[in-house]
């Protein structure tokens, strides 16, 4: 309306002839049109606001300022309204000096008593980033219109203040427009929101603006937020008017949700293209999504061709959407085409293209630097793990110096995968001096850092860091796992710290997660409580290849051939596929039975239906299968079998039988090997000289022994652990053959002695049994 009335002021006020020659102008050079105002000789305040409202529609604000300006040193405040104010305070676009020297004028002139100026004067402030100046000029204001308090909710960076506004506002009586809904809706994420939100929804059903369009999408909007999609699906189909906003916020509101809702996303869109709809890069973006999400490649591709066919094809945002579809695909070469395609590649489009091509991680980033676009924290984490990964040392202390640099230290998520790169490096101090410099350390901060001690074999030092942690932080299901894991493979910390740790999950809820359940089993299976594994696996619900393989490692640690086979079968019999750690389990179940025919069924299986490449540990059980059961042709052949040659465990296995069955020319060539391969090593030399002194071969034990003097090589003593049930301590009791540190020394020998008495009366009193029992 304001529109129509200034180009007929203006067209009225221009002399007959003059009118005739600009409208010829206008309909040949419409996009000059600017150049109009300057053939006016003297214009009045409608043509001037004319040419402002033109300039500002073409995106012109400074020309604007320009013509305001001119008139303005020409005429002095004659034929100035409050609309010229008002445009000019617009086209400041948050310019604060500018906006500043106009409000100036607007006081000067009284012109800051129209509300419109003000408002104006709010909105400026508010995209300077000037709250509080805003919020002076609307508490002067003697009677604000619903656009000031509009404005004024608009302009709050905070949730909680802008939804506290709102209340005012109603409390005051102010009654609500869909502007007003619109801008409050955006505002309710979070709890404080989600209640607010749908008292915002009762009152617009009750006001009867539940048929404006853009109200109907933000609460789409707001409840795709919050992962309510049925209710904002309720929403979108009772809309009676539809348009591109409406269509895109549900589609991504299914996309955002990943694989649970893709299904939907897609038939949505389906639906949009169907009912003839124009599409957009919003579209197709959430499309494209949803298919990566499902892994749908053959619907990706479709989708991409509709992309190419409605000209958004190299649309970055679609092209970036794309990559990552193509890289869930397993199609890298299709998501690198995508990637050369794009005009003007933004942050994302590199750090995508980074996480795909990590064996060319580094080279992508200096090509990134090159091509000008700045790395932001997502980009570093990618660049962080691929660096991780490869292992390469010197790029991850570059890439360290560049965080520095870049004050990207301070993004937690940044800081957290340092400290996973250090402790991946074997370089743990350097992980715990990350982790100390962090200002606010989060769950996931704690968890890398007790992961990273675990996998270096610092297991105490795990440990007694997640007891720091739950000082501070509330464990989630990954704390645990990496904690459990830790007391799992530690030979020295009492396993009822274990147990504390599973009582604490207990009560967090979290015993039924696959992770911790998982660890669970693995941990008890590795300390020995066989019933607490089989217990932990009874009650876990989905029944990961991880937690199978756990069990069945766990019986097979305790020789249990049968449970083992049976456990096995019903891996096989529920579609859960083993893995070659679950084939290593079976294999030594086998083995420790003399089940060798059953052995090579189970090895032959993993090769052939399977298809999975047997390692040298697999090797070297089958290895050792054979040469327990005293084929030890067969063994050796086997060995030569292996691709990149026997290694030290298949070796060792072999000489293990070797000594076993006594046969002592395929020892003495299998120990030349292990010391050529491992010289420092104590085994070999004991075992050949066992094997000697068994045959009463002297001459040659003194000559192993002289061996392993004269290459400086010593017997490593083997330790044993024992939990002192009684002593509230951290570690295990150690002790060695012979040894009589402890202080109770000599009751744990006369204990150890009776032991030892009633075992030997306990056999003797068997022995006497069954001789009766055949009597």
């Amino acid at each position: 309306m304001l529109y129509s009335q200034i180009a007929f002021k203006t067209l009225h006020n221009v002399p007959l002839q003059l009118s005739f020659k600009l409208g010829s102008k206008l309909l040949h050079a419409l996009k000059h049109e600017h150049h109009l105002f300057d053939l006016i000789p003297h214009p009045n305040v409608a043509s001037v606001n004319r040419s402002m409202l033109n300039r500002l529609h073409n995106h012109l604000p400074f020309q604007a300022l320009a013509a305001f300006k001119k008139h303005f040193q020409l005429h002095s405040h004659e034929n100035v309204d409050e609309v010229t104010i008002a445009l000019s305070l617009k086209a400041c676009q948050g310019e604060l000096k500018l906006g500043c020297q106009i409000h100036g004028f607007a006081v000067s002139s009284g012109f800051v008593s129209f509300v419109t100026v003000s408002n104006s004067l709010m909105k400026m402030y508010c995209k300077s980033g000037n709250f509080g100046k805003a919020l002076l000029v609307f508490e002067n204001l003697s009677h604000p219109d619903i656009v000031s308090w509009n404005t004024m909710l608009s302009g709050f960076e905070e949730s909680v203040d802008a939804l506290n506004f709102a209340r005012s506002m109603h409390f005051h009586g102010i009654v609500f427009d869909p502007v007003t809904y619109t801008t409050a809706l955006a505002f309710c994420w979070g709890d404080h929101g989600f209640l607010f939100g749908w008292q915002l929804h009762s009152l617009v059903v009750k006001c009867g603006f539940g048929c404006e369009v853009f109200v109907g999408n933000a609460f789409v909007t707001m409840y795709s937020r919050w992962g309510v999609l049925d209710e904002a699906r309720g929403v979108f189909d009772e809309m009676p008017i539809r348009d591109l906003v409406s269509w895109n916020a549900m589609i991504s509101g299914y996309a955002q949700e990943g694989e649970c809702y893709g299904l939907e996303a897609v038939l949505l869109f389906v639906n949009m293209v169907r009912q003839g709809m124009l599409i957009d890069h919003v579209s197709l973006t959430g499309a494209v999504s949803a298919c990566g999400y499902m892994r749908n490649l053959e619907l990706g591709r479709q989708i991409h061709g509709l992309a190419q066919k409605v000209g958004c094809g190299t649309h970055v945002s679609v092209c970036n959407v794309l990559m990552s579809t193509y890289s869930k695909c397993e199609v890298p070469k299709d998501a690198k085409a995508v990637f050369q395609l794009i005009s003007s590649r933004n942050v994302v489009s590199w750090t995508t293209m980074i996480s795909i091509e990590e064996e060319d991680a580094v080279s992508i980033f200096n090509a990134m630097r090159n091509d000008d676009v700045y790395p932001n924290d997502v980009t570093f984490i990618g660049l962080i793990h691929a660096i991780t990964i490869r292992n390469l040392v010197t790029e991850g202390l570059m890439m360290h110096g560049l965080c520095i640099k870049s004050c990207l230290l301070s993004e937690q998520t940044v800081s957290n995968s340092l400290i996973t790169m250090y402790a991946k490096f074997e370089s743990i101090q350097e992980s715990k001096k990350i982790f100390e410099e962090l200002n606010c350390r989060e769950t996931i901060s704690w968890n890398a850092l007790i992961s990273g001690y675990a996998q270096n074999g610092l297991y105490k030092e795990a440990f007694l860091t997640f007891l720091s942690a739950v000082k501070e932080i509330k464990p989630n299901q990954y704390t645990f796992g990496s904690v459990l894991n830790a007391i799992a493979a530690a030979e020295d910390i009492s396993l009822k710290h274990g147990q504390c740790c599973h009582s604490h999950l207990l009560k967090l809820g979290l015993s039924t997660d696959p992770v911790v359940s998982g660890a669970l089993l693995d941990m008890y299976g590795k300390r020995g409580n066989i019933m607490e594994s089989q217990r932990v696996f009874n009650e876990t619900l989905e029944r990961t290849q991880f937690a199978w393989t756990a069990i069945i490692s766990a019986y097979s640690r305790h020789g249990d051939f049968e449970s083992v086979m049976s456990l096995y079968t019903e891996m096989e019999r529920e579609g859960s596929s083993p893995d070659s750690i679950t084939f290593l389990s079976v294999l030594a179940a086998c083995c420790r039975k003399g089940m060798v025919d059953i052995g090579y069924r189970v090895f032959d299986s993993m090769v052939k239906k399977h298809s999975i490449e047997p390692t040298s540990e697999h090797y070297s059980i089958m290895v050792d299968m054979l040469g327990r059961a005293g084929r030890l042709d067969e063994a050796e052949e086997l060995m030569h079998q292996i691709p990149r040659g026997p290694g030290l465990s298949v070796l060792q296995s072999l000489l293990g039988s070797c000594r076993l069955h006594g046969n002592m020319e395929m020892a003495e060539k299998v120990v030349g090997r292990l010391i050529e391969m491992d010289p420092a090593s104590s085994g070999p030399y004991v075992l050949m000289a066992n094997l000697y002194a068994e045959k009463g071969k002297w001459e040659k034990v003194a000559e192993v022994r002289k061996g392993m003097r004269g290459r400086g090589v010593k017997k490593e003593v083997g330790f044993s652990w024992v939990d002192v049930a009684n002593v509230d301590s951290l570690y295990l009791h150690s002790f060695s053959s012979g040894d009589k540190s402890h202080p109770e020394s000599e009751n744990i020998c006369r204990m150890a002695e009776f032991l030892g008495l009633q075992m030997r009366f306990l056999k003797e009193s068997r022995g006497r049994e069954g001789e009766w029992y055949h009597e």
